[in-house]
This record gives structure tokens, sequence and C-alpha cells, in this order.
């Protein structure tokens, strides 16, 4: 260790004062602190990456090993939220892809500056241990417009973005959103300080059913028209279009028919959410690879619907109840996917990448290679 390891606020023009400088040193005996043993085949798979790809493919993997069979031709970035995995942060990095990590803080307890200060710094530790390349701040609280939480929650990201930066080269910090900017699910937000204080926002462009405001009925989890609204309405705010990389769902929603009619209308329990009087609660979150095993045994056989533009079918389970599920394939994703080229998004991601069948079953591949097919800008696709 040198004489500047030991006394790192050398580096600095003044010593540190205040609270934010209570929070720097804190920052800098915590990177002293962090791990120095790489658990990496090659030395050079622990640092950081620094390249910043014209177009993001943004991967969310919530465990398990099924990360050795992604497609990683593509993938710029991994937002891990399972368990800390170096093997997959040593693989990520030979393929030159990120690896973020997971960000959740209840807002209550960071309106406090100091108490912002210390849960970034924290974070900023971990990744350094860890030999990650940024975080992923994925806080979906309600939010009331003229709440303390709204610019504490801009200023959150802010700090985190200016701390992760300046501590780790070439690292990202990036931000979940709702596919609409209208205040959904209660989430007040300020998204274009938010948008201008990170590097990108992650649209989750699914569970768009989580307020029905109509008729109790399932309906698709990431309408066509629904969903390319909430980007204009992002872009309408001054949203920089290579600020949003589009999420898609790899996964639907089963719900059970309290009456199925003949032309497919599929009535759901009333389930209120955040003032809205039904919810896509009524039903159940599906992996597409469930979806796939199922449909062949379903009583309606794949249907598409012309309005939502969208995939689902119907089956009966053994208890005699209808059931309805609405899902995402290659060719639902494939037409919003068209509008990231139309319109100069940054890029696509999914939530999440373990819902495939990576078991190698002939069917199965090709299902599971379609899927990531459909992710490739239009322009290199085959």
């Amino acid at each position: 260790m040198s004489r500047l390891q030991l006394r790192p606020w050398r580096l600095l023009s003044s010593p540190p004062r205040g609270i934010r400088g209570l929070a720097l040193l804190a920052l800098m005996a915590l990177s002293l602190a962090a791990g120095t043993d790489c658990p990496c085949p090659e030395p050079e798979l622990c640092r950081p990456i620094r390249h910043h790809p014209d177009f993001e493919v943004f991967v969310f993997d919530v465990g398990q090993k099924t990360w050795k069979s992604y497609d990683w031709s593509q993938i710029t970035t991994v937002a891990t939220f399972g368990k800390y995995d170096s093997e997959l942060m040593c693989y990520a990095h030979s393929k030159g892809a990120r690896v973020v990590l997971k960000g959740d803080v209840s807002l209550k307890d960071i309106i406090d500056p100091a108490s912002r200060a210390s849960w970034i710094a924290q974070k900023v530790n971990l990744a350094k241990t860890q030999y990650m390349d940024g975080i992923n701040i994925d806080i979906e609280q309600e939010v009331n417009c003229l709440s303390p939480e709204y610019d504490a929650l801009t200023a959150l990201v802010k700090e985190t973005t200016d701390t992760f930066h300046r501590e780790i080269e070439g690292s990202q910090v990036t931000f979940d959103v709702a596919w609409s900017p209208k205040n959904i699910d209660r989430r007040c937000y300020n998204y274009t300080g938010i948008a201008d204080a990170c590097d990108f926002l992650f649209v989750m462009s699914y569970d768009e059913q989580s307020q029905i405001w109509s008729e109790c009925i399932a309906a698709a989890n990431a309408p066509y028209n629904q969903t390319l609204t909430g980007y204009n309405d992002y872009i309408k705010m001054s949203i920089n279009p290579k600020k949003l990389v589009m999420g898609v769902p790899w996964y639907g929603y089963d719900y059970t028919c309290l009456n199925l009619s003949e032309d497919h209308v599929c009535t759901i329990a009333k389930v209120p959410f955040r003032g809205a009087p039904c919810s896509d609660a009524a039903g159940r979150q599906v992996p597409y690879k469930m979806i796939m095993k199922q449909i062949n045994s379903s009583i309606s056989g794949n249907q598409w619907d012309k309005d939502q533009q969208a995939p689902y079918y119907n089956y009966k389970d053994p208890a005699g109840h209808f059931h309805q599920v609405w899902y995402d394939n290659p060719q639902s994703i494939s037409l919003k996917a068209t509008y990231i080229q139309n319109y100069g998004l940054r890029g696509i991601g999914m939530w999440n990448a373990n819902c495939l069948d990576y078991s190698g079953d002939a069917v199965a591949k090709q299902q599971t290679e379609e899927m990531w097919e459909v992710l490739k800008p239009k322009l290199l696709q085959r």
C-alpha cells in the first residue's frame, strides 16, 4: 500500500469538511477495506469496463447459472438481482459486458443528506469489493409530488451517479421507471431531473395492467399502442431518446376467469392497487418457458389480439376453471422494438433473462434463440 493510499485525502485540494466531507472520508476508508483478491482466472477481468456501446442490451439476471446460456454476443450490461456470482462477473467482463448492482432503499431513509451519503458510500464500496461496474437503482415506491421524497429521490440519483463516476472509472448508473411518466402506481418522480442525473433510464414497459381503471378484464401485459404512448410522453418531456432503454417482458400473466365469453373476454376478480379498482394482481406472473410448454394443451391454441398486438390463449385447469394467459413473444416484441430504431432509443432489455428455457431441448432451444434474436437492432438482423 502506497503512502498515497494510506492518506487518500492528499488527493484533495483541502481537507474534507461537513457532511459531504465526512461521507467522502467514510467512502475512502471503505474503499481501502475493499477486497483486493481478484476471483477471476486473469486479473485484468477484475478491471471495470470502460467501453460505452452504441446500442445497449440490458439484461436482468435473478440468480442460478442460466447466464451460461445467454446470448453474450449481444449483452452490454447485466443487472444482478440474485445472489452475487463472481463467476458471472468474470465471464461478463471477458465478453466486454458490465455487471451492475441492484440499488434499492426506503425513500424515507434517504431524505437526510447524511443518510443518503452513507447509503451511496456502502454501495460504491460493495461495487468495488465485487469488481462491479455500477448500479441499477430500482425504486418503485409511491411518491407524492409535494413530499420531501420527491426531491430526495432526484438528489439520490444525482449523488449516486456523481460518486460512482468519480470512484469507478467507466461505471454506469441507471434508474428504472414505469412504462409511462404519468404517475403510474402513484409514482410522482422528477423524471427529467432523474434522466439528466443518471446515464439512462430503463423503462419497464410491462405490468401495464397494474392499475385497471376501466372494465375488469384480462389484457396484455404490454399492449403495443399503450407502450409506445409511454415513450412518446417521456420524449415530449424533453428527455433525450438516447437516455431511454426499452424494457420488454419475458413473462406473462395467467388470469383466472370469473367468466369467459365466446369472444374470449375474460372477466377477472377485482383486486385494487394504489387507488385503481382492478389490477394485474388478479393474475399471476408466468415465465415464457412455462407458457411455451402449456400453450399446446390449451383449449384455444395461440390467439392474436389485433388491437393490443399481443398473443394470448385460454385453458381449463383440473378444477374446471377457465384461465386466460397474456404474454409477449418474438412477434409482439419485434413490433415494439421497431420503435427503438425509428425514434433512436438507446437500446433494449428485458425482465428477466432467466424466464427462457435453456435446457437444450430442440424445440425450447429454437424458442429461446428467437427471443434473443428479436433484441437485435433491426438493421443488424439477418
